[in-house]
């Protein structure tokens, strides 16, 4: 058995990485320290978090932070209630919010998330509008378009815009959207 151990500060939280190995297969651990809990001078006592994988063959980890959205929707009672679905799926994290096709784009911009939901009838400038914008400035950021409309002819378009999925509000599809766009941009 091989085994390797460090931890480090990082930021305000202290991580700690071991790694053992036996032939090939192997683990992984992470723990993270929660400052708020952590005694100041102590890095190595406090509230721990820890987190184990278990790979064959080669050993990696997911990171420890939680992949970003930004939701673009003119409904305030849209915007709550996709805000409340989202958050409660392990690992993601709302990281803003618009109420038009411009604030998108500039919240885009300043916040750069992991992946972008647009409403596509926003006033100003619409969901297809921004996410082409966005698009130019953000390539490799999974766009979802969820909508109302939906249709073949929105799907054509909605791929020239730089948008990977178009989404029936109707539907309940949008988790499982979201999952496979994060799931295929991780490295």
């Amino acid at each position: 058995m091989i085994g390797n151990s460090k931890g480090a500060r990082v930021g305000d939280e202290y991580l700690h990485v071991s790694l053992y190995s036996q032939g090939r297969t192997g683990e992984v651990t992470f723990s993270r320290l929660v400052p708020a809990f952590t005694p100041a001078g102590c890095p190595l006592s406090g509230s721990h978090l820890t987190t184990r994988f278990p790979r064959r063959g080669f050993l990696f980890a997911e990171p420890l932070m939680a992949k970003q959205i930004l939701i673009a929707d003119d409904h305030e009672a849209v915007r709550q209630g996709l805000r409340a679905l989202l958050q409660a799926i392990p690992g993601w994290e709302i990281c803003g919010d618009a109420t038009d096709g411009k604030e998108a784009i500039a919240k885009a911009t300043e916040l750069r998330p992991d992946l972008i939901i647009l409403d596509y009838a926003m006033p100003g400038l619409d969901g297809l509008s921004a996410a082409k914008q966005i698009h130019e400035v953000l390539p490799t950021v999974p766009i979802v378009l969820h909508t109302l409309y939906g249709s073949t002819e929105l799907n054509l378009v909605a791929n020239k815009y730089g948008i990977r999925k178009v989404v029936d509000k109707k539907a309940g599809a949008l988790i499982s959207a979201v999952e496979e766009l994060l799931s295929a941009a991780q490295p």
